[in-house]
């Protein structure tokens, strides 16, 4: 794990059981590293949508006296300098400004390659590999499985909600799958919580790309990687999880002994069809 003001707050949240309230501050705080130790329990309580004595609570779960006592041990463990100059930039570029934020923490986060690494393992070894995300979550999943498809021998797309859902669960584990990977993101549909349930009942290994290590989903993740998205705009973005998404596709390639094989083959067959205009 990298040492930057993002990697330290999450050190500083691992171990303790938050409610959905203060997860959701954990989040804002991890988001907003940066400026966190020099913000206000108001002003804090304003950028992450709660009361202010809901911040308090926070700093008392996390073992401080208050919220003072919580904002001077990050000033002393994590010092940095508050950004600045976000008034001169319109909304588009601060919503863009905010990705490429999101994309640094990714980068932080894949100093450590361990975990990406242990997915990738466990993904290239699940035949079949069913691939599940809905609703928001649902492109993430079908742009995964689009390609994982050209390297993996069997990848089933479960981007449908329904009561079909835990069918298809049961009929890739049937088949012999030993994993399903979750693309997970707000707002987060409660079937997706109860298909991990459900998947894990039916011993399946999970492995979750979502928005934040204190996701909904996290309790029913084996392995979780978290990637944060974009709230500037109407509607959520996501640049983080996509990237995320084919960083994983990378690593299980490197566990399959054939991947390279398969995209000889493809391209060979793509280019006697016609495929692609060049």
């Amino acid at each position: 794990m990298s040492d930057s003001p993002a990697a330290r707050l999450q050190q500083l949240f691992d171990g303790h059981r938050l409610t959905p309230t203060q997860r959701r501050i954990a989040h804002c705080m991890v988001r907003k590293a940066a400026d966190v130790p020099f913000l206000s329990s108001v002003e804090l309580a304003e950028l992450a949508g709660v009361s202010q004595p809901s911040v308090t609570r926070f700093a008392v779960a996390l073992g401080f006296d208050g919220y003072p006592a919580l904002r001077k041990h990050l000033r002393e463990v994590a010092p940095t300098e508050p950004s600045r100059g976000e008034d001169d930039y319109n909304e588009y570029q601060q919503a863009v400004l905010a990705e490429i934020e999101n994309l640094k923490h990714l980068a932080e986060l894949l100093a450590d390659p361990r975990p990406v690494e242990e997915a990738g393992r466990i993904l290239a070894a699940s035949s079949p590999l069913p691939v599940l995300g809905l609703r928001a979550a649902s492109s993430q999943a079908r742009g995964f499985a689009y390609f994982a498809a050209k390297v993996h021998p069997d990848v089933r797309l479960l981007d449908e909600s329904g009561s079909m859902l835990a069918d298809r669960i049961d009929g890739a584990r049937r088949a012999g799958a030993s994993a399903l990977l979750c693309f997970a993101l707000p707002r987060h549909p409660r079937e997706v919580v109860d298909a991990l349930a459900y998947a894990r009942e039916q011993g399946l290994t999970v492995v979750t790309v979502a928005d934040s290590a204190f996701a909904p989903v996290a309790g029913h993740s084996d392995l979780l990687i978290p990637a944060a998205v974009g709230t500037g705009l109407a509607f959520d973005t996501a640049c983080a999880p996509m990237l995320l998404g084919r960083v994983l596709l990378e690593a299980m390639c490197d566990d399959l002994p054939d991947a390279q094989a398969r995209l000889e083959e493809f391209d060979a067959k793509a280019a006697a069809r016609g495929l692609f205009v060049e």
